[in-house]
């Protein structure tokens, strides 16, 4: 499978570090260059049940940022109940997760928009089940990807380990973003450069804190040129 277009694989340094946040701002960023725009999550857990239909907070993120509207079960293919691993929950809700159900549901939805961002769940290396992880999944898609590096202590050790284990997999890391997640964080920019200088991509742009809701903003940061 190619990336006939602009379409990314976006994954994160961890869980909880504005993945969601970031993959919003770049679809909202591809469509101020008037792309029609598609955000997938092909794997959610935590959903609440609202008029019948389960919602996941993520899920519902994309969707807003998201110019082009598609069925639930391309969007997300897996979405779970409960908050936790996708492994475990899968497996208590006898889930079995496909892989190549995923890239078909990819495949529909390259039909629907110009770009399509698919977000990973957690990091990259995240187990579905006793034999697949979300490296599989990012390699059944076949996308460039964009990592999410969450900017707080220990964050240089976790990015460089993530852009290893993605040049590991075959795939080509496109660009990555340094997302704050520690406001107070000690000697931001000299964390910044340090990973510039050692990660062998773009860095496509440095989003300060900002609420959930200034996903607007946050897409003003981020410069769609450096992608390579």
């Amino acid at each position: 499978m190619q990336n006939r277009r602009n379409d990314y694989f976006i994954t994160g340094t961890d869980t909880e570090i504005g993945k969601t946040f970031i993959t919003s701002a770049l679809l909202r960023a591809f469509a101020a260059q008037d792309c029609s725009t598609l955000g997938m999550k092909p794997i959610a857990s935590g959903a609440d049940e609202i008029n019948g239909v389960l919602h996941n907070e993520d899920v519902d993120s994309l969707v807003a940022a998201s110019t082009i509207k598609a069925p639930q079960e391309i969007v997300v293919p897996y979405l779970m109940r409960t908050p936790a691993a996708p492994h475990i929950i899968a497996a208590m809700e006898n889930v079995k997760m496909d892989v190549q159900h995923i890239a078909h549901c990819y495949q529909q939805a390259q039909d629907l928009a110009d770009v399509v961002l698919v977000e990973g769940v957690g990091g990259f290396c995240v187990p579905l089940d006793d034999e697949t992880s979300t490296v599989d999944l990012a390699q059944a898609l076949s996308l460039p990807v964009i990592l999410v590096v969450g900017m707080r202590l220990g964050c240089i050790n976790h990015a460089l380990l993530t852009a290893q284990a993605i040049n590991a997999s075959g795939l080509r890391l496109a660009g990555w973003v340094a997302n704050t997640v520690d406001p107070e964080m000690r000697f931001f920019e000299e964390n910044v450069q340090a990973l510039k200088q050692r990660i062998d991509a773009p860095c496509l742009g440095v989003i300060p804190r900002l609420a959930s809701e200034k996903i607007a903003q946050a897409s003003q940061y981020l410069d769609l040129n450096l992608l390579k």
